[in-house]
């Protein structure tokens, strides 16, 4: 008689608070170096990994994530995933777009095109020595294209409120050119993942098609009758009720993308975009599951992430550390260079259009989100995944004070004229970043 395998329940009331709390330490400690938060869960994920504790100490690590307890993490991770996901999606405004739309659409369209184009070149010559065996080249190509055109809706964000820039020019126009670069790129991983998972063009067109019906029945059934239930549920039903109907639906669209062949996530990303807006029953739940997702659930996407990243494999090769350094200059040319052209054509001051570039060229979770999808659709080993996952780390950790440094003199301008309001007693009730002059 077989051995009955080892309960995982044990290892993972040690491992999981281990996570939760050495995440939040370094979400914390970035945040006070100024530094969005998810640049310090990035790194503890992959400090715990074999880059740095599996290395010092490799029993450490494999007591602390037994293989026993790893699927278990990784499915609570997932987890996360899809109810992030579904934030991203009920959080995308498009109304930003309103007196935007043709600066919005130039930036977020160059940030996507130009990423694809060298991205391109880049994935044809690192085919040869990157490539999984058996993957062919265009999906390999595809994906490396797609994922230097990732920029991160939710940091670019929690970046724009904690500088003031929210609600001023330059911040209406990232949050617009960021919603429609994310529709954009989400649309194109789906593609990229429906001639990943096909055997045929045709079997490919097929996927294709299937998630255009489901996007279609998304916005003309499933909005319509959420907009009617949403009104009910403002007078009926109890935030517990709403949170059900919001899972269970979250849940059920991913796993309808997942049967299609797009991958789960996008079926709650679309879920979230099709859920109404303004209803206060809604946003209090939302509310609710970000406070529990983002601070439990999502460090265990880290860690998963940062098991399978090893920077050591890395580190006896300059060859590859040259193709790190190429893979970081066609994200950074690519996103910020092409951004900040498209937005001076179309008639912003070089600060704005400096300004926009740099923040579409953040990348954040979002990015580790795709690369997740590519690895484990073996479209990318683990060297590159370790590559893009470093570049990610990078792109993101320069945001902040490459914006600081692009936005100085408006920043002391605005700090010189709330401080003359406060002393004339006039306006200081306002939000100081009405105060903010496109220039």
């Amino acid at each position: 008689m077989a051995a009955a395998a080892p309960d995982p329940l044990p290892n993972l009331l040690v491992s999981l608070p281990v996570v939760i709390l050495a995440c939040r330490a370094g979400a914390q400690l970035l945040k006070r170096l100024g530094q969005p938060p998810v640049v310090g869960e990035i790194l503890i994920g992959i400090l715990l990994g074999p880059s740095l504790l599996g290395w010092l100490w490799p029993g450490a690590q494999a007591w602390l994530f037994p293989q026993s307890a790893l699927p278990f993490i990784g499915v609570l991770g997932n987890i996360g995933l899809l109810v992030f996901m579904f934030l991203v999606g009920l959080e995308l405004d498009l109304k930003s777009l309103r007196g935007n739309s043709r600066t919005a659409v130039a930036v977020s369209q160059a940030g996507i095109v130009v990423p694809l184009v060298l991205g391109t070149l880049l994935a044809l010559g690192m085919y040869g020595g990157f490539a999984p065996k058996g993957v062919e080249k265009l999906p390999f190509v595809l994906f490396i294209a797609v994922s230097m055109s990732i920029t991160a809706f939710p940091v670019l964000a929690r970046i724009l409120t904690d500088r003031g820039l929210y609600r001023t020019r330059v911040g209406a126009l990232a949050m617009a050119s960021a919603a429609v670069d994310d529709v954009s790129a989400w649309c194109l991983l789906a593609a990229v993942v429906a001639v990943t998972n096909s055997n045929s063009p045709m079997e490919a067109v097929t996927t294709a098609l299937d998630a255009l019906a489901f996007t279609a029945a998304m916005f003309l059934v499933v909005r319509p009758l959420l907009a009617k239930w949403a009104a009910r549920a403002e007078r009926r039903y109890a935030d517990g009720v709403v949170l059900v109907v919001l899972f269970s639906g979250l849940s059920l669209a991913a796993y309808a993308t997942d049967r299609i062949g797009v991958h789960a996530l996008f079926g709650a990303f679309l879920f979230g975009v099709v859920t109404p807006r303004g209803s206060q029953r809604i946003e209090a739940t939302a509310a609710g599951m970000r406070a529990f997702t983002v601070p439990v659930l999502l460090p265990l996407f880290f860690v998963s992430m940062g098991l399978k990243t090893d920077v050591g494999l890395l580190g006896g090769s300059g060859t590859q550390w040259l193709w790190a350094a190429a893979v970081l200059a066609v994200a950074v040319v690519g996103k910020w260079g092409g951004g900040s052209i498209a937005a001076r054509l179309s008639g912003r001051g070089w600060r704005d259009a400096m300004s926009l570039g740099v923040l579409m060229n953040c990348r954040g979770l979002t990015e580790l989100i795709v690369l997740n999808i590519g690895f484990g659709l073996g479209v990318i080993g683990s060297e590159l995944f370790t590559i893009l996952v470093l570049m990610a780390l990078v792109t993101t950790a320069m945001t902040t004070p490459a914006l600081t440094w692009i936005r100085k003199g408006v920043e002391e301008n605005l700090a010189l004229d709330t401080a003359a309001q406060v002393a004339a007693g006039i306006g200081h009730d306002e939000p100081a970043l009405q105060a903010v002059k496109s220039r």
